[in-house]
């Protein structure tokens, strides 16, 4: 049963309550100025535990720490190149400030002040600042639901606004120009430009996985280098699909193909996934530079511009949106419209075109009309 007594301190009476908590185990909680303060901290108990919102206050003193180590170990769900910037964010942004920091001490005013010391004073990236916020909010989460803390200190607080890279698309002539300085990386660099696979879909994909009667490339693994070693798993959408491939790929992809085994991979020895080249050097830096020094205003571009560059080429080409989608491996039609919307400015002054011509033709048959 639960019970209030006073008892004296040189400050003067104080009252204490003693209670039971929801796994039967008693406690008690002191330091109660008046009997009316106690009797309303016991009803306030009696209610949360009967609701099942009961907070312990001392399993409030566990650690960011030891909660966050914890957290990291449950993130099995995820593929591997998501979970490990995860891991990177913990180990160099939240662990060094939040560590020692017990769950019930966390405060939004120090959670804001961090936040905006990680843009402002450390330049961090909006992308790093949120992946870093975003690690530390999850672990209070947990906490929430473990009723280690009745509410998480770190929702609400004012983020950096990330702001969204505007996409480069290559033309037909540019990709060539592209290839013709990749060397023997020439044809991944055309089949990457013109199918949209991912990079990590593309180091992945075996003989077995191309249809030439088809025409048709089977995607049905990724695989990534994480921390130096390549982890294969599934495409990021989880899901299979089949990506249509142009005619003048087929004989450069024949050629990959020979003398290699069905379960061989296409780009490479075959027996080892191709690595990524370095973004300060190698071949792809270097066929960049040489196609800044035949065409000046050939664009800065990345390897996942390519991906971009497939996109634009396959909607100036007259696909649709539904077929772009599919090609891509997005979740929906109307992903693939937000990310790609500046590329469907001519379908809306079709659009217009349309509705002139088709008020131009209604007023003119009103006007042939008998009276």
């Amino acid at each position: 049963m639960a019970s209030i007594a006073s008892y004296s301190t040189a400050a003067g009476k104080r009252y204490r309550v003693r209670f039971r908590k929801p796994d039967r185990s008693q406690t008690d909680k002191r330091g109660f100025r008046t009997k009316q303060e106690a009797e309303l901290f016991l009803a306030s108990t009696e209610v949360s535990k009967a609701r099942g919102e009961f907070v312990d206050a001392t399993t409030g003193r566990t650690t960011i720490g030891r909660l966050g180590d914890e957290w990291l170990l449950h993130r099995g769900h995820l593929k591997a190149s998501s979970a490990r910037p995860l891991e990177i964010a913990w180990r160099l942004h939240v662990a060094p400030r939040w560590a020692s920091v017990a769950v019930a001490d966390v405060r939004y005013s120090d959670v804001q002040a961090w936040v905006t010391d990680l843009h402002l004073t450390k330049g961090l990236s909006a992308t790093s600042v949120l992946r870093a916020y975003g690690v530390l909010a999850a672990i209070l989460d947990v906490a929430v639901r473990d009723r280690r803390v009745s509410s998480n200190a770190a929702r609400g607080v004012k983020l950096p606004r990330k702001v969204g890279k505007e996409h480069t698309y290559l033309s037909h002539q540019q990709v060539a120009l592209l290839a013709s300085y990749c060397g023997t990386n020439s044809t991944l660099v055309e089949f990457l430009a013109y199918t949209g696979l991912r990079w990590g879909e593309m180091t992945a994909l075996r003989v077995q996985d191309l249809d030439f009667s088809r025409r048709r490339v089977n995607v049905n693994q990724n695989a990534v280098a994480v921390g130096g070693t390549f982890v294969v798993g599934t495409p990021k959408s989880h899901e299979s699909r089949s990506v249509p491939f142009p005619q003048f790929l087929t004989d450069p992809l024949k050629a990959l193909c020979v003398e290699k085994m069905a379960s061989g991979l296409v780009f490479g020895t075959g027996l080892t996934f191709i690595r990524p080249p370095d973004s300060r050097r190698g071949w792809w830096i270097a066929a960049l530079k040489k196609c800044r020094v035949d065409d000046p205003n050939f664009p800065t571009i990345t390897r996942h511009d390519l991906r971009h560059t497939a996109a634009s080429l396959a909607i100036s080409a007259g696909a649709n949106v539904k077929a772009v989608q599919r090609m891509l491996g997005h979740s929906s039609a109307a992903m693939t419209l937000d990310t790609y919307a500046d590329l469907f400015d001519d379908d809306l002054d079709r659009v217009g075109l349309a509705l002139d011509e088709a008020r131009t033709l209604s007023a003119g048959n009103q006007a042939t009309v008998p009276r």
